[in-house]
Parts: structure tokens; C-alpha cells; sequence
């Protein structure tokens, strides 16, 4: 199994594209790139630099400003995943708030975005053996994966998923406002002009509406497998 594919998770937020990912990145020793970090991050530096918010988008001044954005990922031993570095500060928590995933479809639909970090992942991924996940892996960033797996579940299973995720955290949220979120996002990542969020015709669809992560990850490890024997 000396062979080194690239693996593309494309689906809907909440579907489990991380867990997944980074479950199979551990055991083929490949390298993870949580794409949906990176338009986090940059979502995060866009609020700390007062460009974006529930009412008003500074695209103009966010595009300007993307030569200044460092974005880069370090491993973390004790964690066993690479965390996500924005300016060369750690922000893996602060990219994971409610208030983030609120405006980062916002911000991830403006296209100067999108090829700044589409550039960045293609040079990651560039010598295979990668698993990587987002909206856009399959279509626009490695249309040529060896595999492509496309997530998708119920809004509602969904919203609940990220409603316990959330309050194991700590945070202070009410599950009505994480659904409304998720649809939202939906709707701005499957109607944006730019790169929106569609199944590659030659991915394989998961529905884990009733899946659990065990079953989920045998049978993409069946898939895998399978895919490194031809």
C-alpha cells in the first residue's frame, strides 16, 4: 500500500466531514487539511477587523487586506490533529463559535477568498496522500481526487449534532438559533455564484442521517482499501 491517493469530503455543515477526515488521515498517515478552518479563520480576522457582521460585509476592505492573512496549520501531539493558525496565534477555539459560523458563509461566497485559499490548499495537497474536507474539494479544488465522498444528513439531525457539540463545550446557546444557522447555511453555500456547494457527479453519497461514526468509517475504510488495490 505504498500508494498515495487524495481523498475529497464535500457535504453539508454538521455532517461530521472533520471527524471523519481526521479519522482517516490517523490511521493512512495522511495529511488532514480542514479546509472550513481556513474560511473560518479568515472569517475570524475579518470580525476582530470590525469588516463583517450579522448586518453589514466590507468586501472591498476584506479583499484588500488578504495579503496580510497568514494562515497556517500545526500539529498538536496531545490533541492528534493540526490545529489552525491565524497570523501565527492559535484560534482553533475561537474559529469554532457560534458567532463564526454565522458569518463564514458570508465571507467564504466572495471570490478573492476563495482563490486565495483554493491556491493554498491545491499546494497542500499537491503530492497526494491528503484527505481533505469542505464544500468545494471534489468540484474545484482536486476535481481529479482519487475519491470523493459527498456528506449529507437532515437539518434537524444536524442542528443537534452542533447543539451538543456546542453546550459539551460550554457555550451558552439555544438549539432554535443553531437550526435556523444550519439552514442558513445551506441555503448561501448552495446558491452562491461562486463555487456552490454541489455533489461531484462522480462522488459517493453518504446520508449518516442514522449512521453512526463507527459505521461510517468502516465503510469509507472499505472504500479506501479498495481504491489503493487497483
Amino acid at each position: 500500500m505504498n500508494r498515495k491517493i487524495t481523498i475529497a469530503i464535500d457535504g453539508f455543515s454538521s455532517t461530521g466531514k472533520s471527524t471523519i477526515a481526521k479519522l482517516l488521515a490517523k490511521k493512512y498517515n495522511y495529511i488532514y487539511v480542514d479546509t472550513g478552518a481556513m474560511y473560518r479563520a479568515v472569517t475570524l480576522f475579518a470580525k476582530m477587523n470590525k469588516l463583517v457582521d450579522q448586518d453589514y460585509l466590507k468586501k472591498k476592505e476584506l479583499i484588500s487586506c488578504l495579503n496580510s492573512i497568514s494562515l497556517t496549520f500545526q500539529f498538536n501531539k496531545d490533541l492528534g490533529f493540526a490545529e489552525m493558525f491565524l497570523n501565527k496565534k492559535n484560534v482553533e477555539k475561537e474559529i469554532r463559535t457560534l458567532q463564526v459560523s454565522q458569518l463564514v458563509s458570508k465571507v467564504a461566497a466572495i471570490s478573492e477568498v476563495r482563490r486565495k485559499l483554493v491556491a493554498e490548499q491545491q499546494q497542500m495537497g499537491k503530492d497526494g496522500g491528503v484527505v481533505m474536507d469542505g464544500r468545494d474539494i471534489g468540484t474545484v479544488v482536486f476535481p481529479d481526487a482519487d475519491l470523493k465522498l459527498f456528506m449529507t444528513a437532515s437539518a434537524d439531525k444536524r442542528a443537534i449534532r452542533r447543539y451538543k457539540e456546542l453546550i459539551d463545550k460550554g457555550d451558552d446557546v439555544n438549539f432554535e438559533e443553531i437550526l435556523f444557522n444550519v439552514q442558513e447555511r445551506d441555503r448561501i453555500d448552495s446558491t452562491r455564484e461562486d463555487s456552490p456547494l454541489v455533489k461531484a457527479e462522480d462522488a459517493i453519497e453518504f446520508d449518516n442521517s442514522d449512521m453512526g461514526i463507527e459505521e461510517q468509517f468502516e465503510r469509507i475504510c472499505n472504500l479506501v482499501d479498495r481504491k489503493l488495490s487497483e
